[in-house]
């Protein structure tokens, strides 16, 4: 039995699996939290059911990071999608597939989630400390422990960070791991957020606050009208753009957006050609052939849509509907077919769903997560120079380089 101790820095996925795995190997464990409970980040995760990870390939999983996906070579063959889910299974969670490979937990809670990892560090004797890190203690370019926010310190052969980036603050993500890094002189790359909400320039967007759709198609274009991403699925208005799946997806495409002027370009009807479309909409006039142009679109759009539509077709809305030209109807087919908006901005980094930048992985050891600087200084998840598309895929780096962390400290 060795008694080393490591302390393992957050609470989160990265830091519950790195606790778990090296307690595992009979190490004296010590995770420290500073919040009132584990895992606060992964219950409000996939809004609330917590997507874990993608049942895709591992060269499925370097393909959705955009950012050093060569640094997680090891860490995803290492420990992958298919030991995570044998491990949940293991410790009793059931989960489920949907759409795009995104895997959930079956009851849709990511509170079973957390219990699960919870389990994890109960059963390999982790121990568990709700206190806060103002500093990590070194000694001749040597982890020696940390120093609590009280001022008392802990003795330790290693240190693991995982206290994730700085999106949703009051999770607990305040970008301490940045400090850390810093003061244990490495770089820390520009942070951004990722997988955000979009803000748009059209002062119409606030007649729409609070509209879901599903089914619909976007484009992102870029300042030379160059297709940058797709998708299908649901979004959201909000009083200063859009949100939801697509949306956030879409966000992490767009990099440098200071610089770049992007438009989004929205299919309110995917499903329908242009031809199919116009058919739709006669039989919809015919049907409403005495009714005003503002009321004869309800079959066929939320009713919170359609003042937007109508003022952007061109067309008056008193006009009737059997007085509607063929050119007419192809405006209306046009403005659902690209509905079209500007995008001047990411929504503040607060409110994104991960952090783009951090720990500078060239000097990181992929193999292990050591520090390339301190001996015996690990980092795991988000506080790493790593972050993907949504889908799971975020998780995934978290567990596996919390895996990697755990399995490899004070191995030499």
């Amino acid at each position: 039995m060795d008694h080393k101790r490591i302390i393992v820095v957050g609470g989160g996925a990265a830091g519950m699996l790195a606790a778990g795995t090296a307690g595992k190997r009979g190490l004296d464990v010590v995770l420290l939290e500073k919040n009132s409970r584990l895992g606060r980040k992964l219950l409000i995760t996939g809004k609330g059911r917590c997507n874990i990870t993608n049942n895709t390939d591992v060269e499925g999983l370097i393909d959705n990071v955009p950012i050093n996906s060569n640094f997680l070579y090891s860490a995803f063959y290492t420990f992958s999608n298919t030991d995570l889910l044998a491990l949940f299974e293991e410790l009793g969670l059931e989960v489920k597939v949907e759409r795009g490979g995104r895997v959930f937990p079956s009851s849709d809670k990511a509170l079973d989630v957390v219990k699960a990892l919870e389990k994890y560090i109960s059963r390999n004797h982790v121990k568990i400390q709700y206190s806060g890190v103002k500093r990590i203690l070194f000694h001749n370019d040597k982890v020696t422990g940390v120093q609590l926010d009280n001022g008392s310190e802990i003795d330790a052969d290693a240190v693991i960070v995982a206290t994730g980036g700085i999106s949703y603050p009051g999770t607990g993500s305040t970008g301490d791991g940045y400090k850390f890094a810093k003061e244990a002189g490495h770089t820390v790359t520009t942070l951004k957020p990722s997988l955000v909400p979009l803000e748009v320039s059209e002062p119409w967007i606030k007649e729409l606050q609070g509209l879901s759709l599903k089914n619909i198609s976007i484009t992102i274009l870029d300042e030379k009208a160059k297709k940058l991403y797709t998708d299908f699925g649901e979004m959201l208005f909000t009083h200063f753009g859009v949100s939801g799946p697509v949306i956030l997806s879409a966000s992490s495409h767009m990099r440098d957006i200071e610089n770049h002027r992007y438009m989004l370009r929205i299919d309110l009807k995917p499903a329908l050609s242009e031809e199919q479309l116009d058919k739709r909409i006669q039989r919809d006039f015919e049907k409403y052939s005495r009714k005003h142009y503002s009321n004869a679109l309800d079959e066929l759009l939320p009713k919170k849509l359609i003042p937007v539509i109508i003022k952007l077709s061109g067309i008056p809305e008193d006009k009737p509907v059997n007085q509607i030209t063929r050119q007419e109807r192809f405006s209306i087919i046009k403005t659902l077919k690209e509905l079209t908006l500007n995008i001047t901005g990411f929504r503040p980094i607060e409110e994104a769903i991960i952090t783009s930048g951090g720990i500078n992985v060239d000097e990181v050891n992929p193999s292990t997560m050591e520090s390339k600087i301190i001996k015996g200084l690990y980092f795991a998840g988000e506080v790493l120079d790593v972050d993907a598309y949504t889908g799971g895929f975020n998780l995934q780096i978290a567990f596996s380089t919390g895996y990697l962390a755990g399995y490899y400290c004070l191995t030499e």
